[in-house]
């Protein structure tokens, strides 16, 4: 008799046709686990922030952007040679997960399964994803304007425009 096969659900619904390609520009988003606001405690989002500094965890992958929201992560990443644009977000959620941790008791999982990636194509506007991904506090109303959230980093902005 042959094996029934259901349609994938939830976080295997997501990696269904997903393709990594070295080079290319993704739009990454992965949330806590039950969208708990977990990064609303200072000490927890400080931890996780560190990570992205980390070369050991990017190795030759680059983030040009990212912010890191109280139930959610979102990142514009330039995928590596040495990597799947899976395990680097393992890899990443992984580290985050053992920064905060160290500094914070968590009771369940920090992370829910699983990522939303989009390719970003070649018409696209990288910098305008790029404003609209770090615009994210302030259109959830956490701070008045970008600089005055104090989880983001972006490439094209230096240390004396963050505020």
């Amino acid at each position: 008799m042959a094996k029934v096969r259901y349609p994938a659900r939830g976080s295997a619904q997501l990696r269904g046709g997903r393709f990594s390609e070295p080079g290319r520009v993704y739009l990454v988003t992965f949330a806590t686990a039950m969208r708990k606001p977990v990064f609303a405690n200072w000490q927890a989002a400080s931890a996780a922030a560190v990570v992205m500094q980390s070369r050991t965890i990017l190795r030759s992958s680059h983030v040009l952007c990212w912010v890191l929201m109280p139930d959610h992560w979102h990142g514009i990443i330039v995928l590596g040679d040495m990597d799947t644009l899976s395990a680097l977000i393992g890899r990443l959620k992984g580290a985050m997960t053992r920064s905060v941790k160290a500094r914070v008791e968590l009771r369940c999982p920090l992370w829910a399964d699983g990522f939303h990636d989009h390719a970003v194509r070649a018409e696209e506007d990288i910098l305008e994803i790029a404003r609209h991904v770090i615009r994210n506090p302030v259109r959830a109303k956490l701070v008045d304007r970008v600089g005055g959230y104090p989880f983001w980093d972006a490439v094209w902005v230096g240390e004396e425009h963050r505020g």
